[in-house]
């Protein structure tokens, strides 16, 4: 009774707005379209859509169906491009989602040595899902997810990969780059430079600030790690980041990192898959070299 094209119409006059555009992507009628759908209605005994004017509004049953064509036609679309690579011989694209902005420096160091390994896998790395990696992974956009932050969700699995620490990141001149550590109330006057990501995200301030009941003089979101630092580096502001991150850039920039807290923040990166696809070769290798690479 109900097929793919079924899903597929439904998901399409949602994207494009009305039946005469849906038909055109799908290559079929107008009137091919309707009467698909119209049999569909007569078997299940229910409205998919309701007319208003000249448009249509999907009914209880119809947004029903939408959620299902969402979940299940990518998973459908993945597996036919799955098993065409197995017919041809070919591992295909191991698709990468980042909730990790500073790890993008890190994920480099893998790619290259793993492409060089795995010559008939691509590598493509998205970055759009920050902090909805999670609804990447279940929406199967995403074929791994690198993240500070698993959630235990059935049907998914989180690897660590490696462990880091969380250090405040000042000017070499600035008067907080002698100390051993800082104190949050040290930061009252300082302008604290993050990523572009929820306060409640940052680990600055879940795990270090906040409980403190401290803000920073101001916030100052800042899209690229290399015009952040050298927002650091010139004196105008301070930022947290991984040690082994600014490690590298101190060789470049005059930046040295603090620690935050007499004990440190720490931290770890874990990789997330789906439980299902966990004993895919290459994803496998890509997991276990992501282990074994060295940061400062």
């Amino acid at each position: 009774m109900l097929d793919r094209i079924h899903l597929s119409i439904v998901q399409e006059v949602e994207k494009q707005g009305s039946l005469t555009a849906a038909a055109s992507v799908l290559h079929v009628t107008q009137s091919a379209l309707s009467h698909c759908m119209k049999k569909l209605e007569q078997q299940l005994g229910t409205d998919i859509w309701l007319r208003e004017g000249r448009s249509l509004r999907l009914t209880q049953a119809g947004q029903y169906l939408l959620v299902v064509a969402n979940r299940i036609l990518p998973q459908l679309s993945l597996a036919e491009e799955r098993l065409q690579q197995f017919a041809q011989g070919e591992r295909g694209t191991l698709r990468i989602g980042m909730e990790c902005h500073p790890c993008y420096q890190w994920l480099l160091k893998i790619v290259s040595p793993y492409l060089a390994a795995w010559p008939d896998v691509d590598v493509d790395v998205k970055q759009k899902f920050q902090f909805g990696g999670i609804g990447a992974l279940f929406g199967y956009e995403i074929d791994l997810l690198v993240t500070p932050d698993p959630l235990d969700k059935p049907g998914l699995v989180f690897e660590p990969v490696f462990d880091y620490e969380q250090v405040l990141v000042v000017a070499a001149n600035h008067v907080l780059a002698k100390e051993e550590y800082i104190k949050p109330k040290q930061l009252t006057n300082e302008v604290l430079v993050t990523y572009p990501v929820a306060i409640e995200r940052l680990d600055i301030y879940s795990m270090f600030l906040t409980p403190a009941g401290i803000t920073p003089k101001r916030h100052k979101p800042i899209e690229t790690t290399d015009i952040m630092l050298q927002m650091v580096a010139s004196g105008r502001g301070v930022a947290a980041l991984p040690r082994w991150l600014v490690l590298e850039y101190a060789e470049k920039m005059d930046v040295v990192p603090v620690r935050l807290g007499k004990s440190g923040i720490a931290k770890n990166i874990f990789l997330g898959v789906r439980e299902a696809d966990r004993g895919i070769d290459y994803l496998r290798a890509f997991i276990e070299k992501a282990k074994t690479l060295e940061t400062k």
